[in-house]
């Protein structure tokens, strides 16, 4: 399909002299004498614009910025007979494609046009490619570590295999979840999600299996567990690492047999459930804690799968930062605003320990705090990012001298929580570049990798 160039100049010559040059590269050319038409013009779709820096009335400063508002991913070439630097810079600041000077030489007018319109049809492409990422497994992102899990999300979706999803809190583990069950054979059946953290080892057995009448205090009818539930569907279990020994063994049973048993009943259930698992714990470290059932373990991980932290993808972060942005702003009335380049520089150097979910609680607070456009002062102080991210998430603050069930630490426990914090602290702020920490830490690099496993500190170096 040819390409379709708009060039507005006040200069008739100016202007022949453009479309004797594209036209005879087999371009379509339209003209405009002014700002005004130019306008216009950039309603009928044009794939490119040349545009002047003076004009009469209104300038071609001012109108490039009029067409960044319509058409933000539109091409446009500034030129001027009596350039200074600082219109030059001014022009690629305001989102200018290119810039060169009057008197026009033909081979840099049609190296500059081929330049622009191919970089056009990459983003473009690109776009494609990331909105069919999105439809289909409703996740951003394109890098390396991505499309790898896109891959591994596509062989195993179809599959009756258990998944056990591993990573860091905040990095998107549901999405895989749900991305896993949508690409199923289930994807009509339902999704039923268990926070295993959330719910009372008390009585966590009877919401994965329900119970019947009477069967305890308040038991005054009978009802269907999560895995009857999920019955011809997925069942997810978050947080699976939090679940009590007790309550492991029955789920254990449950997937040996494919049935269940409701509290308070001696009558088997047979379930159709596919499984799919996740945690942000060392599970392999449990199991030699005696925290986590060896059996369930190698039951559940049939295929595994990680959801990469926010660091080992960092060409992401603007995408998510926009999208994030995006629906904010929808949600909540405010008008669009652009995210300037320096912040989103700043947004991919940062270490991100809240992952995801701390990048989408900073772009809302940016959002509703900045004026027309987020620039570096709206970020927030980097010391209070993650506990932000951790607040806005519901995630309490850990108590430094007491356990979840409010036991005292004893001062082994007690030391090794606070050494395991100062590491990953550490690892964090080299990027977890291990020999880097080590060398901080002024440890061997050996000696830092027992201490990691010892503490169960997950290892995600580079």
């Amino acid at each position: 399909m040819t390409a379709t160039v708009l060039v507005i100049d006040d200069e008739k010559n100016i202007r022949r002299t453009l479309r004797m040059v594209l036209e005879g590269e087999g371009y379509e050319v339209d003209e405009a004498e002014s700002a005004e038409v130019g306008l216009e013009r950039v309603g009928f779709g044009p794939d490119l614009v040349i545009l002047d820096v003076r004009l009469p009335r209104m300038s071609g400063l001012e109108a490039l910025t009029r067409i960044r508002e319509t058409s933000p991913q539109l091409p446009v070439l500034m030129i001027s007979g009596h350039a200074s630097v600082a219109e030059a810079v001014q022009a690629v600041q305001s989102g200018a494609t290119d810039f060169f000077e009057k008197p026009l030489d033909r081979d840099r007018v049609l190296v500059r046009v081929k330049n622009a319109l191919e970089k056009r049809a990459l983003e473009q492409e690109v776009r494609r490619l990331r909105a069919d990422a999105e439809r289909r497994y409703e996740m951003i992102g394109e890098s390396a570590v991505m499309k790898a899990l896109y891959r591994d999300i596509e062989k195993v979706a179809p599959t009756r295999g258990r998944v056990l999803i591993t990573g860091e809190s905040g990095t998107g583990k549901e999405l895989i979840a749900r991305a896993l069950h949508r690409l199923s054979p289930r994807h009509d059946a339902p999704f039923v999600k268990v926070n295993c953290a959330a719910i009372p080892g008390e009585l966590i057995e009877s919401e994965l299996f329900g119970y019947e009448r009477g069967a305890f205090t308040g038991a005054q009818a009978r009802r269907k567990g999560m895995f009857e539930l999920a019955d011809g569907g997925t069942l997810f279990l978050d947080e699976i690492g939090d679940m009590s020994l007790n309550a492991q063994a029955k789920v254990l049973r449950a997937l040996q047999s494919g049935e269940i048993t409701r509290v308070g009943s001696e009558k088997s259930i047979a379930v159709d459930v596919r499984v799919v698992a996740a945690t942000n714990k060392d599970l392999e470290k449990a199991i030699t804690d005696g925290e986590f059932r060896e059996d369930l373990f190698f039951r559940l991980n049939v295929v595994p799968l990680r959801s990469p932290g926010l660091r080992e993808r960092r060409d992401d972060i603007p995408a998510l930062a926009a999208a994030f942005l995006r629906d904010f702003c929808a949600e909540n009335g405010l008008k669009d605003k652009p995210i300037g380049p320096e912040v989103l520089e700043r947004l991919q150097q940062k270490a991100w320990p809240g992952n995801v979910r701390e990048l989408r609680n900073v772009v809302e607070r940016m959002a509703i705090l900045s004026g027309d456009v987020i620039e570096v002062e709206d970020l927030p102080a980097d010391g209070k990012l993650a506990r932000a991210a951790a607040r806005e998430s519901g995630e309490a603050t850990p108590d430094p001298i007491h356990d979840e069930d409010g036991r005292r630490l004893t001062l082994r426990e007690y030391r090794d929580r606070a050494e395991r914090r100062y590491l990953v602290s550490t690892l964090e702020e080299c990027e977890w570049n291990v020999s880097k920490a080590a060398s901080m830490l002024g440890v061997e690099r050996t000696n830092l990798h027992k201490k990691m496993r010892s503490l169960g500190v997950q290892r995600d170096e580079p």
